[in-house]
């Protein structure tokens, strides 16, 4: 078990998402890179950007949000199972033809019954009167 700089928690947390969306740590590779910006001499020297691939998704991570190395390794895991998530969002959301033929339906129908109220209050006077102002 990899341990991070957060609370033992977070930890667990993490490693139970990773476990259900089916990613391993031997899946992952992990690289480190400088990751410079904000931080003064310790990121310019250090390496505490880290770069995760996940080879069986074919993502690629890079993450240097914070100073430390090992709060970067545990966001890039974070952004990973994201990215997996919303994978699987997308592909949940792929409508079913079936339904999307009944729905186009029922919007053909509205649409057709609207055009023929219209058309059978074409010839009616309008009634006015009911929004005058002052008038009980």
């Amino acid at each position: 078990m990899i341990q991070f700089p957060v609370a033992s928690e977070k930890a667990a947390a993490l490693l139970r998402r990773m476990q259900k969306l089916g990613i391993f740590e031997s899946d992952l590779k992990e690289t480190f890179i400088r990751s410079g910006g904000k931080g003064g001499q310790n990121v310019n020297k250090v390496a505490t950007g880290v770069r995760l691939s996940h080879s069986l998704s074919g993502i690629d991570i890079k993450c240097s949000v914070y100073r430390t190395q090992g709060m970067n390794r545990y966001k890039a895991r974070v952004i990973l199972c994201e990215k997996i998530e919303e994978r699987e969002r997308e592909a949940a959301s792929i409508e079913n033809p079936e339904h999307r033929k009944i729905r186009l339906a029922k919007i053909d129908r509205a649409r057709k019954a609207r055009k023929k109220a219209i058309e059978r209050n074409a010839g009616k006077p309008k009634d006015n009167n009911w929004n005058k102002p002052g008038e009980w």
